[in-house]
């Protein structure tokens, strides 16, 4: 329970949720942002994905192996993935 509120805070950093919702709402969320930020902004996509340092490389890479899959669903699961290793390493670290 303590690493959902974790995302749910970390994530609402750069976008709306509730610290209540559970990760399968918050990744529901997270698609629906970065779907309508591919279609309708992707300088603040894009800048919201560098602040997160979400590797580019990597979420090229992502894209291409996955593109049987929507690019928001694969742009979501990359940068909730990256935020997850943040908490992690806050974690680790603050022991």
């Amino acid at each position: 329970m303590e690493d959902i509120k974790a995302l749910s805070s970390i994530v609402g950093k750069d976008f709306e949720v509730e610290e209540i919702w559970t990760e399968a709402q918050i990744r529901e969320r997270l698609v629906q942002a970065f779907a309508y930020l591919l279609d309708n902004d992707i300088s603040k996509m894009m800048n919201i994905l560098y602040r997160t340092d979400v590797d580019e490389e990597k979420l090229k890479s992502l894209l291409i192996s996955n593109s049987e899959l929507p690019s928001a669903e694969v742009i979501a699961d990359a940068y909730l993935r990256r935020q997850k290793e943040k908490i992690e390493t806050r974690k680790k670290y603050s022991r």
